[in-house]
């Protein structure tokens, strides 16, 4: 929820995860966004620094010591209700339940912060939002004209304060994903999972130290 006053840098930012929902066979990719990246400050390259921040910033979050050590124990929340199931759901909650309850835990902190990110989003020309995605992805698509209006009328991220009303979005998602609805009893499980985010909040914000330079080929 930083850069609102940067909107087509803050939509790069988020243009992966609205293309998750949207058209989930579109993908941008760090190799063809990165040549629309310049210093001429234009909207499509605010767009593009915008992606490739989104990009960096989910490889540091999902390296930190700390995400790993809360989504195993959401995981862990998730089996035990669950009881038999030990399939793909625990885990796959255990990680988006740890990224949404941080959202939360951020949002609860500062209400303004997330009013400032829908305005800022608004703001947007959703057809000039989707020419940049066609511009820098291999496939094309015509579903962000309409999904940017209602992403910002629906303001779901609000949804993330009452773990009932979390419990509806996460439902959403698991029908996105085609796996089994999560049950009523999931809400005292949100509730301790929310405790222990909002515990580790500070951890979960710092970022890990740079990767040594033999952890990559040249």
């Amino acid at each position: 929820m930083h850069y609102t006053d940067r909107p087509y840098f803050l939509a790069g930012t988020a243009a992966p995860d609205w293309l998750s929902v949207a058209a989930r066979g579109v993908r941008l990719r760090p190799r063809l966004v990165e040549p629309h990246c310049d210093d001429s400050a234009s909207p499509t390259a605010e767009f593009a620094a915008g992606v490739m921040q989104h990009f960096t910033d989910d490889d540091r979050f999902h390296r930190l010591p700390a995400f790993l050590e809360v989504s195993g124990q959401l995981t862990v929340l998730f089996r035990e209700l669950f009881q038999a199931d030990d399939g793909f759901r625990p885990g796959f909650l255990g990680h988006i339940v740890t990224e949404l309850l941080l959202d939360a835990a951020l949002i609860a902190q500062d209400h303004g912060r997330l009013s400032a990110y829908y305005a800022a989003i608004d703001s947007l020309d959703p057809a000039f939002v989707q020419q940049c995605v066609n511009l820098m992805a291999k496939k094309s698509t015509q579903r962000l004209v309409a999904v940017l209006p209602m992403f910002t009328r629906e303001a779901f991220l609000w949804d993330y304060l009452q773990d009932e009303r979390l419990l509806f979005r996460l439902n959403q998602v698991m029908r996105r994903v085609k796996l089994q609805p999560l049950p009523p009893k999931t809400v005292a499980v949100l509730k301790t999972a929310r405790s222990i985010v909002e515990a580790r909040c500070h951890d979960l914000l710092i970022s890990p130290a740079p990767p040594h330079p033999k952890d990559h080929p040249p």
